[in-house]
């Protein structure tokens, strides 16, 4: 291993009205009484158990058709949160943009071997390509533009669907948690994720376009486990970027419960400058900024990934 210093099955119907603005809109009820920002009661989630030794690993793929709703950010920080439970974290990144890579701090562009050259050639092992990050406990298997040429080449592969589950075989029971950082689409690479995951965890941007795609993200798991995966299911749906000043998250928020049920976190993700902060100084916002309330959100999200 290199070390480098640290520089719901079915169609589901989520429309949402258009609705004229108040100035009810800036209100919100941040909600007593024990109930979360889902608009439910929160349930009791158990303090995540100590182990006596590591492995075999949840491979987790973060998962989300649409850009930019924080998958990358969810990826980095519930895998930082994991390892201050004790956990042994390896996260994927899968996307040729290396943006998981970059937000640990670790200059994608200049790396020799990356997964691209795991997936691809035979003489390189996942051990020679794993890297240390900043965290204690989490190692990346990093990736850059190389990645793009994957899709392409893996086409006419036989078994081309399980070629990241033959990759990351030797090292399941070296970790408790795989998190595979997955590119914005529905493609080779993405089929790849799934059919090598226990489950999926969906960063779902309380935000209307962002809701529009899920129904196509879920058929697209409902064939995989059908054809490739029958283990795989849904971990949960995240929100992510939840404003609760504003009317349209709150009804956002209000459709994804109504729709997905206990599926869905009470762990929600708030608007902050504190994660575009984290990118820039490539750490998870648990080491950067420990006690802010993003911190202590994928610290609560890490017990209730432990705890499903």
């Amino acid at each position: 291993m290199s070390t480098l210093p640290h520089s719901g099955r079915g169609a589901v119907e989520l429309s949402i009205a258009p609705r004229a603005a108040s100035d009810e809109d800036e209100q919100y009820d941040s909600g007593g009484n024990g109930v979360g920002a889902t608009g439910r009661p929160r349930r009791h989630i158990p303090e995540p158990p100590l182990l006596s030794g590591h492995g075999p690993a949840k491979v987790l793929a973060v998962c989300n058709q649409k850009g930019g709703v924080g998958k990358t950010t969810s990826t980095i920080n519930l895998g930082a949160a994991l390892t201050e439970f004790g956990r042994r974290v390896l996260l994927v990144d899968f996307d040729p943009q290396g943006a998981l890579s970059v937000g640990l701090g670790i200059p994608a562009h200049q790396l020799e071997q990356t997964i691209y050259n795991v997936l691809i050639e035979r003489s390189v092992g996942i051990h020679d390509v794993v890297i240390r990050t900043c965290v204690e406990n989490m190692d990346l298997l990093p990736s850059n533009i190389d990645l793009s040429a994957a899709e392409v080449q893996l086409v006419t592969e036989v078994g081309r669907e399980h070629t990241l589950l033959r990759t990351i075989r030797p090292v399941i029971d070296e970790y408790d948690y795989i998190l595979v950082d997955c590119q914005p689409s529905l493609g080779l690479l993405t089929v790849n994720a799934l059919t090598a995951a226990d489950g999926v965890l969906i960063p779902l941007e309380c935000e209307f376009f962002s809701l529009r795609g899920v129904a196509l993200l879920i058929d697209t798991i409902d064939k995989v486990r059908d054809r490739l995966n029958p283990k795989l299911d849904i971990t949960g749906i995240l929100a992510t970027m939840f404003d609760p000043r504003t009317l349209h998250s709150r009804e956002v928020m209000s459709r994804v419960v109504e729709a997905f049920g206990e599926t869905v976190f009470d762990t929600v993700i708030n608007r902050t400058v504190r994660f575009p902060e984290t990118t820039v100084a490539g750490e998870p916002i648990t080491t950067w900024a420990p006690r802010s309330a993003g911190a202590k959100a994928y610290r609560q999200l890490a017990r209730e990934v432990i705890a499903r």
